[in-house]
């Protein structure tokens, strides 16, 4: 049974190391949260290399659009 596990699970594989800061970076959403300044969700964006993290607030009906605009004037 174990090496049937190990077969189908593989190996682990070390990532790729940035060279650059902000070539690697990770973008998740923080919800549910209060309502305050009619805002009610966080966008936290992560750079893997200088592990500088920035936290931008919005709205739960943000569009694409209007994310990437935060992004580009944010980040």
């Amino acid at each position: 049974m174990k090496n049937q596990i190990e077969e189908v699970a593989g190996k682990l594989k070390v990532g790729e190391v940035p060279e650059k800061p902000w070539t690697h970076i990770s973008v998740d959403f923080i919800t549910k949260l209060l309502i305050v300044a009619e805002k009610d969700v966080i966008l936290v964006v992560y750079d893997r290399l200088s592990k500088m993290t920035y936290f931008v607030v919005t709205t739960k009906g943000m569009m694409a659009e209007g994310l990437a605009r935060l992004f580009r004037d944010n980040i």
